[in-house]
């Protein structure tokens, strides 16, 4: 099998690679954190975290702290492992 079928078309765009790579190293990151992090819109921080959602590569938490609602995420295992194979792949293309 070639090195190229391990690369993982959902992480394919830079957003969701951000997303994917702060969740990696965090147990949870929530809503806003993301949005600061990845320095992106509300709108496209949902979108991405849906699709990411919809594969089972990430978790999604929905709660209220005080009166305010808090969305967190977190990897599953399912998407840690897809995302390990995923930069596996790609160091392997530029030679690690």
């Amino acid at each position: 099998m070639s090195i190229i079928n391990n690369i993982n078309k959902a992480f394919d765009h830079r957003i969701k690679l951000g997303i994917m790579s702060i969740l990696m190293v965090n147990d949870y990151a929530d809503f806003n954190t993301l949005k600061e992090l990845l320095g992106i819109t509300d709108g496209n921080l949902a979108s991405h975290t849906k699709s990411l959602e919809k594969d089972k590569y990430i978790k999604v938490e929905k709660q209220f702290i005080g009166r305010k609602p808090n969305t967190r995420y977190s990897v599953t295992a399912f998407g840690k492992s897809a995302f390990n194979k995923h930069i596996d792949a790609l160091e392997k293309l530029i030679g690690r």
